[in-house]
């Protein structure tokens, strides 16, 4: 995925007049023959071949009649030699500010080069060239502008970095985008297969990735766990693709089990009440109907509510009476001491060794 940038050391930009030149000496032809032969002057060949003037598409016809090279040979090289000097000209006049924008960038350019995103042996200038390459923007100092305008908008808070936000979203696309699977959406099938999805919670965390994202491609649904980034306050990105399909990706921020559950069936919830119009940017700090819509899915999904609400007016919530009733309603133990810790029936310390961490590693893309 990464594009290769050479040539971009002045030495190495051959200007097409260095090339005409060999071609003069080699077929034993002066400047003046060919000033003859073209119909142009001798001083217009010579500003040519001491690299002066440009070969145009005109003149480069020219050529191709005297000398038998066809006129897309002169006019490439004349296309790439132009491209090299604005390259060259570019990482030249790159500012300050762009480069002071790399070090707020600078864990997920890390995890971009990772990913193979991004060239890891490229620094400074050059990896500026590279990103505003990556992210579709001529300045990295354009991305707040591009960000309010876009299908991006940011919510601006304190925990907000614009640039960070801006990256990591782009990321989320370039995930997907490598992600093929034949099947459209289908929320019938989906909800079908609430059960299974369930089931995963008792699994063994190396497998838990690989399922959803067999699961949920079976739905037509792409599914990535992102790494999370400060600045980028985001649990779920969900969005319609052109294929038919749709994209989902998490991120897990405190690892814990129960949250978790509750934010992927928090977007499942979503997808199913059919909040997705284009695409969905699923902040921390989001509230509002639609958000406490999400909420109530995911809860009653993961526990019978009118059950729920049974074991809470007993009041009861030693650790064997919450096994008990995990047991009856096939869930693990964590989830339910995670409700009742949300719902202020427990402290958050208690049962803290029925909590389950997850350490999910590299996520699958």
């Amino acid at each position: 995925m990464v594009k290769s940038m050479s040539g971009l050391s002045r030495e190495f930009i051959i200007h097409p007049g260095e090339t005409l030149k060999e071609v003069l000496e080699e077929r034993g032809m002066s400047q003046k023959e060919l000033a003859l032969r073209t119909g142009v002057t001798e001083p217009y060949i010579s500003s040519m071949v001491n690299c002066q003037k440009a070969i145009s598409v005109t003149f480069a016809k020219k050529l191709e009649y005297v000398l038998g090279i066809d006129a897309s040979f002169w006019i490439n090289l004349q296309a790439n030699y132009d491209k090299e000097q604005a390259d060259f000209e570019d990482i030249n006049k790159i500012s300050g500010e762009e480069l002071e924008i790399l070090k707020k960038l600078n864990s997920i350019i890390k995890h971009l080069k990772q990913r193979g995103f991004l060239d890891p042996e490229v620094y400074g200038a050059m990896l500026v060239i590279q990103l505003r390459t990556l992210l579709n923007v001529s300045s990295l100092k354009r991305i707040p502008e591009v960000s309010q305008a876009g299908a991006y908008r940011l919510v601006m808070t304190t925990s907000v970095d614009p640039y960070v936000l801006f990256t990591w979203l782009r990321m989320c696309d370039l995930i997907t985008d490598n992600q093929q699977i034949e099947q459209e959406l289908d929320i019938d099938k989906l909800k079908r297969k609430i059960s299974l999805l369930k089931e995963l919670m008792f699994e063994d965390v190396a497998r838990i990735q690989t399922q959803l994202k067999t699961y949920l491609a079976e739905c037509g649904i792409k599914f990535s766990i992102v790494k999370h980034f400060r600045g980028a306050p985001v649990q779920g990105v969900i969005k319609k693709n052109d294929d038919g399909t749709l994209s989902l990706l998490m991120t897990i921020r405190r690892k814990f089990a129960d949250v978790f559950w509750f934010t992927f069936f928090h977007e499942i919830g979503h997808i199913i009440n059919g909040d997705i119009k284009d695409k969905l940017i699923d902040y921390e700090f989001t509230k509002g109907e639609v958000e406490d819509k999400a909420d109530e899915f995911a809860a009653n999904t993961l526990i019978n509510v009118k059950e729920y609400d049974n074991f809470v007016e007993k009041g009861n919530f030693s650790l064997p009476c919450i096994k008990r009733f995990c047991a009856e309603q096939n869930i693990p133990p964590y989830i339910l001491i995670g409700r009742l810790q949300r719902d202020d029936r427990l402290k958050y310390y208690q049962y803290s060794s029925e909590k389950v961490r997850y350490e999910l590693g590299e996520p699958i893309i």
